[in-house]
């Protein structure tokens, strides 16, 4: 049984290297222990704002045999976002910033597609295994499993980092009822360093490894539907959709390299479009040039909201 799991653990991290994937962890599926204190005292302290979702399945956040029956691995992998254009390289300081993993087509629909292939050569390969994919929209603290597998720490600004590639990637997972080799969990590599709490335009980062959630400019951006609180003005930093932030200001970052999904590819109309566009923008317009894209989130009265906001 050693050797098959050597084998079908080689196999996977192959697999996921083939579909683009930046790289792959393993780890036991078992209850998330250190986890659940914690996230038990952000919930209380209604760190999550308005998002409700984040009280619901608090269980199924912490134990993945809730998610999948028999699990036994939890499969994180990593799927590289950062662009080879940035819309400062474009329009310069004219325009309303969105956050880089927004310049393509949603990543929920790209991921889903690899994770499905994944599976799917698992199953093909291995034969009668019994899984589920995540990404982002389930009960399931990505973050937590891809660190316990190995594929970077959890950094100050509460992103997982790499030393390798510093931060701009998406995590989804693929939960098995397969025995795999584990991964182990990296050191912290974060220092003395305060960049991202020093950075933060409206002091989210309550406390190194403590995002305030109902403060972040993406909550306020994408997340929150009513109106932003009037105390926020001129906070912002012109940031219309989502906030990099606390990523760009990492040194780690300095690492991150282009992706190569071409869905991911920016839209040229995203990039280009300066302040005036953004302001003038239509709801047909809208529909057309966001069909594919994150920016359907917030809505096109969302946006609207947001740049109003700003001006």
């Amino acid at each position: 049984m050693i050797i098959h799991k050597s084998k079908y653990t080689e196999f996977i991290k192959s697999e996921a290297k083939r579909l683009g994937f930046l790289s792959c962890g393993i780890s036991k599926a078992e209850f998330l222990v250190q986890e659940a204190p914690r996230l038990e005292n952000w919930l209380n302290k209604n760190r999550n704002g308005e998002m409700s979702y984040m009280e619901n399945h608090f269980d199924k956040r912490l134990d993945p045999t809730l998610l999948v029956d028999d699990a036994r691995s939890v499969i994180s992998l990593l799927l590289n976002y950062y662009p080879d254009t940035l819309q400062s390289q474009i329009v310069a300081t004219d325009a309303y910033k969105i956050s880089k993993y927004a310049y393509g087509h949603d990543y929920h629909f790209v991921i889903k597609e690899k994770l499905k292939e994944l599976l799917f050569a698992i199953q093909s390969s291995i034969g009668d295994v019994s899984g589920r994919a995540f990404v982002d929209s389930a009960p399931v603290l990505d973050k937590a499993w891809a660190a316990k597998s190995g594929l970077g720490w959890i950094g100050k600004n509460s992103n997982l980092l790499t030393q390798k590639v510093g931060s701009f990637y998406f995590i989804a997972e693929l939960i098995v009822d397969l025995n795999l080799e584990h991964d182990n969990a990296t050191t912290d590599h974060c220092g003395t360093c305060m960049a991202c709490i020093d950075a933060c335009p409206t002091q989210a980062i309550v406390a190194p490894y403590i995002v305030d959630g109902s403060k972040c400019i993406s909550y306020f951006t994408i997340e929150l539907k009513e109106n932003i609180p009037q105390e926020m003005k001129g906070k912002f930093d012109d940031w219309a959709f989502g906030c990099d932030v606390c990523q760009d200001v990492c040194p780690w970052n300095k690492f991150s390299k282009a992706n190569n999904e071409p869905l991911f590819n920016p839209n040229p109309e995203l990039l280009s479009m300066t302040k005036k566009d953004w302001k003038e923008i239509t709801e047909e317009t809208f529909k057309v040039v966001f069909k594919d894209s994150p920016l359907k989130r917030a809505k096109f009265k969302g946006l609207k909201r947001n740049i109003d906001f700003l001006q």
